[in-house]
């Protein structure tokens, strides 16, 4: 049995047990780093490593179920991010893009995209006639209301092999990391 404990800067968040994991390829190749190089702490590659295999099989996951809408994940994000900004699901690009955490180019080129599909709308601001707003359209709010739900099965279905215990654990985890290297707000 292998005990986790997770904690943060100043306090221990929880002690976990689990059964010994099976060796992976990286445990492989941290071994050997340690018979070539065993005054080289390589710990970190195992975290870093698997992150990284973890990103891409995820993310191959996540890409075939917007796949299956005829989406690409920055449509995706375009399209949930006008949603869940709530009536009447307008943003301006600027708000777009903070969301997003892409370039002016990027958000650009993913909006004429999907206004040519007839998702978005681009319309003057009520607020300041030099800005344009960007808004869902009928066929934007039928698309991704079909696309979220399925997104979301298949986010709960990626987790299934966590039990609450273990995504807490994780999630507390991640969000140390990131405040530790400057995007705990973000």
């Amino acid at each position: 049995m292998t005990w986790l404990t997770v904690t943060s800067s100043l306090r221990k968040l929880a002690v976990i047990a689990y059964p010994e994991p099976v060796a992976d390829h990286l445990d492989r190749v941290v071994a050997q780093w340690g018979a070539e190089r065993p005054d080289l702490d390589v710990s970190p590659m195992e975290v870093f490593g698997r992150l990284k295999r973890l990103f891409r099989l995820v993310d191959a996951e996540l890409n075939r179920t917007f796949a299956e809408h005829g989406l690409d994940a920055p449509s995706f994000d375009v399209l949930a991010t006008l949603k869940r900004s709530g009536p009447p699901y307008r943003l301006t690009p600027t708000g777009l893009m903070e969301s997003a955490m892409v370039t002016s180019g990027a958000i650009t080129q993913r909006l004429d995209r999907l206004e040519a599909r007839g998702l978005v709308t681009r319309t003057r601001s009520d607020q300041d006639r030099r800005s344009r707003d960007v808004e869902l359209t009928p066929e934007g709010h039928a698309l991704i209301d079909r696309a979220l739900p399925a997104h979301v099965a298949n986010e709960h279905r990626l987790l299934a092999g966590l039990d609450e215990a273990q995504k807490a654990a994780l999630i507390e985890a991640m969000r140390a990391l990131l405040e530790d290297l400057g995007e705990g707000s973000g």
